[in-house]
């Protein structure tokens, strides 16, 4: 697996992350530990170092499986994981939201879980609406100043919020806004208007979730499979419920066809051109192992301008470069 620079930083990540929100079955929906570790080390296998995971994935059962799977092996992964949510169902407002008190008490309890002594890349995971940035941003800094965390990152946050948050930690010489996370495919494109062209001019990495739109983008569900249709109470997914979405499908069909691929291959090597770093999140081994094929898959500059312009959202600008998968 090739491996790129992690924004302004000397981090070399795989071109694929590991996303471990299937890790467990606390939600109902996922992947046994047997399962979950069969996967981290086939994902090993392939030259992935880059696991991304949250407090709140399967009610912490993921960290739990990561910091079990991990021992005797830490220093070989990038980790990365989330606070906000907290890890229960039922989270006592003080130990939620973004505040210094949650995320100190978040942060202990995910050292707890992933039985390390510090998280490579720590992500506040969505605006709780509340906390202002400032203390945001002082509580990154104090955690890292303290050896809890190298680096910080926001998940799923507006780009100004990310710009003003990026301008602060600068301003008050805070650890830096190294990274950003959000939702990006074919069939959610919204953030090419402000996020990327944000984190290319602030120097910010990309790290983008659900590739595969829940899996619609592999046509599974023309064949009448569930999987995230009804996994996770049907959140994490897109539907094909207009003939735009229906057309995007179609194109991925087709250049998986030419390609001689599967289409979840096509869908997460199309992600790749947006010079991110797109996350995978199998449930099973055969999902991990289609997915992984995405990083050798080189799609033509006129197979990507298809599935750009089927895709397209009205009046969004062409990209000005184009960057093919090797």
């Amino acid at each position: 697996m090739d491996y790129t620079t992690f924004g302004r930083t000397g981090l070399q990540l795989s071109r694929l992350a590991l996303g471990t929100g299937n890790f467990g079955t606390g939600w109902g929906y996922g992947a046994a530990p047997e399962t979950a570790v069969a996967i981290l080390d086939a994902y090993a296998e392939a030259g992935g170092n880059f696991i991304d995971s949250a407090d709140v994935y399967q009610f912490g059962q993921s960290e739990e499986i990561l910091g079990k799977a991990l021992e005797g092996r830490r220093e070989n992964f990038v980790l990365a994981t989330k606070f906000t949510n907290g890890a229960a169902p039922h989270a006592n407002r003080l130990v939620t939201g973004n505040s210094r008190k949650a995320m100190i008490a978040s942060v202990e309890a995910s050292l707890r879980r992933l039985k390390t002594d510090r998280i490579d890349i720590y992500w506040v995971h969505h605006p709780d609406g509340q906390t202002p940035m400032e203390e945001i941003v002082r509580g990154l800094d104090d955690l890292a100043r303290a050896g809890k965390i190298l680096y910080a990152g926001l998940s799923n946050f507006p780009a100004w919020r990310l710009a003003r948050a990026a301008t602060l930690s600068e301003l008050t010489r805070a650890v830096p806004i190294a990274a950003a996370q959000f939702e990006h495919s074919l069939v959610h494109r919204e953030p090419e208007a402000d996020l990327f062209p944000a984190c290319d001019a602030l120097g910010i990495a990309t790290v983008t979730w659900s590739p595969l739109g829940g899996g619609v983008l592999t046509g599974k569900y023309r064949k009448g499979e569930t999987g995230r249709a009804d996994g996770f109470g049907g959140r994490v997914f897109q539907a094909e419920n207009t003939p735009q979405r229906t057309a995007t499908i179609d194109t991925v069909l087709q250049v998986a066809t030419e390609t001689g691929a599967s289409p979840d291959r096509v869908a997460i090597a199309w992600a790749m051109t947006h010079r991110a770093v797109p996350i995978i999140g199998p449930r099973t081994l055969d999902q991990l192992g289609s997915n992984l094929g995405a990083a050798a898959l080189a799609l033509s500059l006129e197979q990507i301008a298809r599935l750009d312009a089927a895709s397209a959202q009205v009046g969004a600008p062409p990209r000005a470069t184009l960057r093919t998968v090797a």
